[in-house]
């Protein structure tokens, strides 16, 4: 089993990456070693950056994990700053940013950046559709899960398993395309 060091102090991401992984022979392993998030204005950016940190520190394949949900009505708001605003302004008052707002579209996306030492990182992205709901539901997940309804569902990402958030999810598709990447070598 090959073995990837996930560079991230998020266990539920971790968690998340292990139930995609595993399966596939790829064994995961929290490395929480911090890098700053630079601000920029695409999650690439800072994944790129990110990866350049950690590389002077760390010197074996690894992966990390920028995210950010963007609301269509909000202009993409709050996108590459989801973390910061998840932490200030947190789900409540991110539901009051849309208070009669009618048109609820957003969408999740993720992007994994994979290193290993002398060659050029690999990014691979993922999104999920979906809309915000009208109130926090669920327990399940982390961040904004307990306000976002993928496409087809009727649930938040707070209301599912991991199992079933993996069907759905912007993580579960990046991490689909990094695999085929790593198979392909």
């Amino acid at each position: 089993m090959n073995t990837i060091y996930f560079v991230t102090g998020n266990k539920g991401k971790v968690i998340e990456a292990t139930q995609k992984l595993e399966p596939l022979g790829i064994r995961v392993i929290q490395k929480d070693l911090g890098y700053p998030e630079i601000q920029a204005d695409t999650l690439e950016e800072v994944a790129r950056a990110g990866v350049e940190n950690v590389r002077q520190r760390f010197d074996q394949p690894f992966i990390l994990e920028d995210a950010g949900l963007f609301i269509e009505t909000l202009e993409g708001f709050p996108g590459v700053y989801s973390k910061y605003v998840f932490f200030t302004i947190g789900l409540k008052r991110t539901l009051q940013l849309m208070k009669g707002i009618k048109k609820r579209t957003a969408v999740f996306r993720s992007v994994y950046a994979f290193s290993t030492p002398q060659k050029p990182p690999v990014i691979v992205t993922g999104e999920c559709p979906g809309t915000i709901a009208t109130k926090q539901v669920g327990t399940q997940g982390f961040g904004f899960d307990p306000i976002f309804i993928p496409k087809g569902e009727t649930r938040t990402f707070g209301e599912m398993t991991v199992e079933e958030k993996n069907t759905f999810s912007h993580r579960a598709k990046a991490l689909e395309k990094l695999h085929r990447h790593l198979e392909s070598k």
